[in-house]
């Protein structure tokens, strides 16, 4: 029985803390307007800085003085690579006005371009010459498949 009355004593406790206490709401305050009054008006002030006289001086004009005689000169190279078959040269000489001067390459279809060119001050003339005749050999693929990397299993019978 005693049990009970503890239950029940348990249960009136929570009903009774369940309600919310009551309180008086707090007095309305009434305060005026807060009054704001047009800003100054913003000066800037002056500057107050001075840019530096520079610490270097600019350097004079300076034209450089090329000579008057004509040119002259006499070059040539050349290339004969066996591992990617490239093959070609230059060559140019040149006294004043007259430039001539030759180049030649071998073309992926076997024949050889050569340009032979003249400058006489008035114009380039350029004469080109194939020698060989172009070869367009029928392409044939060579690619195969690599055979298979595994065996083929053996079949087992139980």
């Amino acid at each position: 029985m005693s049990l009970k009355v503890a239950i029940l004593a348990c249960v009136a406790v929570v009903a009774l803390c369940d309600k919310v206490p009551i309180q008086d709401p707090l007095p309305l305050v009434y305060t005026p307007r807060p009054a704001y009054h047009a800003p100054a008006p913003y000066h800037a002030p002056e500057p107050a800085y001075h840019a530096p006289e520079p610490a270097y001086h600019a350097p004079a004009h300076y034209e450089p003085e090329y000579p008057d005689v004509p040119p002259k000169y006499n070059y040539n190279y050349g290339v004969a690579d066996g591992y990617s078959g490239a093959n070609f040269g230059h060559s140019e000489s040149r006294d004043g006005y007259k430039t001539e001067g030759t180049y030649t390459v071998d073309l992926p279809d076997g024949r050889k371009q050569i340009v032979k060119y003249v400058d006489n001050g008035d114009g380039l003339v350029a004469e080109v010459i194939y020698e060989g005749e172009a070869q367009y050999p029928e392409y044939t693929p060579t690619y195969k498949p690599a055979p298979p990397a595994y065996a083929h299993p053996t079949p087992t019978y139980a």
